[in-house]
């Protein structure tokens, strides 16, 4: 028994887990966004740079570069939904299959180092999907309108 007794209110509390879900979907959310936004601006030179990098490795010239010049518009796009909340399942479901796109590509080139931030950034959006029922602070749930319990 408290010996303070809390006042009364008839707000609802939104519950940590979707506090937590909140936290994850703005970082990566971020990260996605910021990469993508410093890249666009300077495509050309950002798939030139990928197209020497992957010079000696297996993956033909026509995928480095088809991809190198898509990757900036897609991080863009899965950062912007994201920091929304907007289609967050399908942003999830993208940004999971850009970073096996990304693993895959880094393990041509070995780049070990590379893999373990990527391999952290899928985990987020496993996290987010796994955990979707928390994105009560997002524009999916106003459209589907979801509320806190």
């Amino acid at each position: 028994m408290s010996l303070i007794k809390k006042p009364e209110t008839t707000e609802k509390a939104l519950p940590t887990d979707s506090l937590a879900y909140l936290a994850g979907r703005l970082m990566i959310g971020m990260s996605m966004f910021g990469h993508g936004l410093v890249r666009i601006p300077k495509i050309p030179e950002f798939s030139d740079w990928m197209m020497h990098t992957f010079a000696d490795s297996m993956v033909p010239t026509f995928i480095v570069q088809g991809f190198s010049t898509l990757l900036p518009i897609g991080e863009l796009a899965v950062g912007v939904l994201l920091l929304l909340g907007f289609f967050t399942r399908q942003a999830a479901l993208t940004g999971a299959l850009l970073m096996s796109i990304l693993i895959f590509g880094t393990c041509m080139i070995e780049n070990w180092d590379a893999i373990g931030l990527q391999l952290l950034h899928g985990a987020f959006f496993l996290f987010l999907l796994y955990h979707r029922d928390e994105n009560l602070l997002s524009l999916d749930a106003v459209f589907n309108k979801r509320t806190v319990a």
